[in-house]
């Protein structure tokens, strides 16, 4: 840090998400390392930014005043916290952890403990938004912690966020992150769902569009799928069915532990488990197609 402010910035998971992430906080003028991994997008342009590069859990450590985490769940933040060379051993004193990722909430709150027995601070801060606005630096984050440390840290979220809102103690962000998801994929799982029945049924793309834009279908979720309904584009909602049904999982995995109702969740984690089945590597635009192939409910029993 140079003169209490976060000057470095260590960065562990550059994919879709990451990679934008990384981009711009290296254009806010942190220096920033990134961690080797297979499942890294392409980083040539980020180290042609300045960013540099390491496979030690020790280095990235040492560089940093602020790790940021950008994996896909629990069991990758908890690998990378606790695997015999974790980057737990590796706190140095006041280091900051934030945890962009997906995760469960009971995990994060050990998580953080944890982190905080060895020194470092903690914030859970997922994201919301799409690799698109990952790119622009503006995605939508929900972060839960201390908010002296939230303010601390928000030059730096301000660097690749539009949208940043405190959510209340550690676990809370990500609490919300399941919630904000049930209901964002739990739409997406709908809407494909009555685009895979009008194409069954013969109806023209464009009047499906059309009704549902003019009436209470219309919303963020339509305008994300509408043009892979009309002409099969479905560059701006890149999330695959196989992040999808894990965000799913983790929120039925919340609200068990909550005892929380969540008999409509089951049934979307359901058609989610039938599109990934049917098609491992698809997007979630995709699942309309798995849907209008599916046969009809009768016969599946």
């Amino acid at each position: 840090m140079i003169n209490g402010a976060i000057a470095a910035v260590g960065m562990i998971g550059v994919g879709l998400m990451g990679h934008g992430i990384a981009s711009n906080i290296l254009k806010h003028g942190y220096t920033v390392t990134l961690l080797s991994h297979p499942g890294n997008q392409p980083v040539d342009d980020l180290l042609g930014q300045g960013a540099a590069q390491t496979d030690s859990m020790a280095k990235i450590a040492q560089a940093a005043d602020v790790i940021v985490l950008c994996v896909t769940g629990t069991p990758q933040v908890e690998g990378i916290l606790y695997q015999p060379d974790g980057l737990l051993k590796h706190l140095r004193p006041g280091i900051i952890i934030i945890d962009c990722s997906t995760a469960i909430p009971s995990s994060t709150r050990k998580i953080a403990r944890d982190v905080v027995a060895a020194g470092g601070r903690f914030l859970d801060a997922p994201m919301t938004r799409t690799p698109k606005e990952a790119a622009e630096g503006r995605l939508n984050l929900i972060v839960g912690g201390d908010p002296a440390l939230l303010e601390h840290c928000r030059p730096l979220l301000e660097s690749f966020a539009e949208n940043i809102r405190h959510a209340g103690d550690i676990g809370s962000g990500h609490q919300m992150k399941l919630i904000h998801n049930f209901v964002s994929l739990g739409f997406s799982v709908v809407l494909s769902e009555a685009a895979a029945c009008a194409s069954r049924a013969g109806i023209d793309p464009r009047i499906l569009l059309d009704i549902l834009e003019s009436g209470g279908g219309n919303g963020v979720v339509l305008k994300r799928l509408a043009p892979y309904i009309a002409s099969g584009d479905g560059s701006g909602f890149r999330f695959t069915l196989a992040n999808a049904h894990k965000d799913l999982g983790y929120y039925t995995t919340m609200a068990e532990q909550a005892g929380c109702f969540h008999d409509t969740a089951t049934a979307i984690l359901a058609v989610l488990a039938l599109g990934l089945k049917a098609a491992p590597k698809s997007t979630m635009p995709e699942l309309i197609d798995v849907l209008a192939r599916a046969p009809e409910a009768g016969e599946r029993r």
